[in-house]
């Protein structure tokens, strides 16, 4: 069963941070590399970064620098470290396989204020 659920969103001033994390079930997580995407209001949704089953990450040219992505293994669990956030960052963010299924969790809301 696919199941994925973020969480750690919120409301944060331009240049604060915050810590997302993702709970992926198993059947997701142990063979495929994860992802966190966003969606801001009136756009489509983006990979904003992923990593590999082995530790190797890649991100979006937007958040390069700022977001950093990480994965525990033993805890089906992928997290992303926000930092400098920007109001440009306010999204609903997801996790997913990379590809994705096309099942979705729920999301998590970030707002930057600025």
């Amino acid at each position: 069963q696919v199941q994925l659920v973020e969480s750690g969103g919120g409301l944060v001033q331009a240049g604060g941070s915050l810590r997302l994390s993702c709970a992926a079930s198993g059947a997701i997580f142990s063979r495929n590399p994860m992802g966190w995407y966003r969606q801001a209001p009136g756009q489509q949704r983006e990979l904003v970064a992923r990593i590999t089953s082995g530790g190797a990450t890649s991100y979006a040219n937007s958040v390069k620098g700022r977001f950093t992505i990480s994965r525990d293994n033993a805890k089906n669990t992928v997290y992303l470290q926000m930092n400098g956030l920007k109001p440009e960052d306010t999204a609903v963010y997801y996790c997913n396989a990379d590809p994705h299924y096309a099942v979705w969790g729920q999301g998590t809301q970030v707002t930057v204020s600025s």
